[in-house]
């Protein structure tokens, strides 16, 4: 199953048990995740694996919202499955648990409130407008390298103030981070520590001139009256570019390849005004169906989880995706509809760590989605090309063929 490689430990073998030997970085997983959860949930609520040391998987909702909510005995210090000896450096709020965490969210949640979002509007739609000029004539594209990728990195990278022209710079990062270092803590310490380089350079830059940006709030952050520690400003900025991209761009991603898929869902959009409730709810299905995060824990307290043991030590991948497709949580939970009015989906968390900025991603996700739905509204996914997708801790797809009329 593994072999030694310098030092690190690189499994080869693909998963034939996904109860007892799961792996987010199977190749089965990018594709097939869906069944793979409701597979392993018709036989328990809580997978395991040896892979990262021992590390479980629970795909009910309950299992889920149990261990998110349970700060007592579960530690957000983890916040991926990685091999044991891992270095583990702080991002809050994302890393932090009580009492600090409090105070780290609090720094950062105004930036993300709809009354700061909200104007990005314009500015965001005139982007995405722009993007789809570069298509004019075209009969063909790739949805995700030129259109659902760009958007959450331009959008984030306002508000950070680092630019545009870097976004192949935070590509590699998280190809590197989310593909490679869970399984090999070399690759872990190297993304990290050009990431540290990067931001301590931004961190520099503002201290010397301060701008109306993220990077200027958190240079000059400080909790109850005390400067926030550099190392802690440095997590803050490695969180928002990790989180606020690949997530958003997946999620859009996944929305497009979708709709490209299931031309009876695209019709129903055909002509609808940008006000139409129904861009909502198939943004909020998209969310549920295809939710493309799951998020770590490290267990500090020996306790039980829908009847499954766990001791302090071991780790738990806490699949807000598989709750989603559970049908004890969902009507009709293995259906993707358009129209869904119940929709209490878990995709931006559950509990104190539920995500920072689902108003950004949101409102990113409305836009792109309408934008090229106006453009492209006959569009389909290429039957000559295959569309790939990432596994691991953010799913979703990286190449999606369309032919546009």
């Amino acid at each position: 199953m593994a072999y030694e490689d310098e030092g690190s430990t690189v499994y080869s073998q693909p998963v034939t048990d996904w109860v007892n030997d799961w792996d987010w970085l199977d190749d089965q997983w990018g594709t097939d995740a869906v069944d793979i959860w409701n597979a392993v949930r018709e036989v328990t609520p809580m997978a395991m694996t040896e892979r990262y040391g021992r590390a479980f998987m629970p795909v009910t909702m309950d299992a889920v919202s149990a261990i998110a909510k349970d700060t007592v005995n579960f530690s957000s210090r983890f916040v991926s499955v990685a091999q044991p000896d891992a270095k583990r450096r702080p991002a809050p709020p994302i890393t932090s648990d009580p009492p600090d965490h409090k105070d780290h969210r609090r720094l950062l949640l105004p930036s993300f409130a709809p009354r700061q979002i909200e104007p990005m509007e314009n500015e965001l739609r005139e982007y995405a407008r722009g993007l789809i000029e570069q298509l004019d004539g075209r009969d063909t594209a790739d949805a995700a390298a030129e259109y659902s990728q760009h958007i959450p990195v331009h959008g984030i990278a306002q508000m950070i103030g680092v630019p545009d022209d870097d976004a192949d710079i935070f590509r590699d990062w998280i190809y590197r981070n989310f593909q490679l270092a869970p399984r090999d803590n070399r690759i872990r310490e190297q993304v990290t520590a050009d990431m540290r380089a990067y931001f301590g350079e931004l961190l520099d830059a503002r201290a010397a001139d301060p701008k109306d940006d993220l990077a200027t709030l958190i240079t000059e952050a400080e909790i109850d009256g005390e400067p926030v520690d550099r190392e802690l400003k440095l997590g803050y900025l490695l969180l928002l570019i990790l989180a606020g991209i690949d997530t958003t761009w997946s999620a859009i991603g996944s929305g497009l390849w979708h709709l490209g898929s299931n031309p009876d869902d695209l019709s129903r959009l055909k002509g609808k005004p940008f006000d139409d409730p129904i861009w909502l709810t198939m943004s909020e299905e998209v969310l549920r169906f295809y939710a493309p995060v799951t998020m770590g824990r490290e267990v500090i307290g020996d306790t039980e989880i829908s009847g499954c043991p766990v001791r302090k030590g071991e780790q738990v991948l806490v699949t807000f995706p598989a709750a989603n497709h559970d049908p004890e949580a969902f009507e009709r939970s293995d259906e993707f509809l358009i129209d869904r009015e119940v929709n209490r989906h878990v995709a931006f968390g559950l509990g104190i760590h539920r995500c920072l900025g689902s108003n950004l991603a949101r409102l990113e996700m409305n836009i792109a989605f309408q934008e090229w739905c106006a453009a492209f509204p006959d569009y389909r996914l290429d039957p000559a090309k295959e569309t790939t997708w990432t596994n691991g801790q953010i799913r979703g797809p990286r190449e999606i063929p369309v032919i546009l009329r």
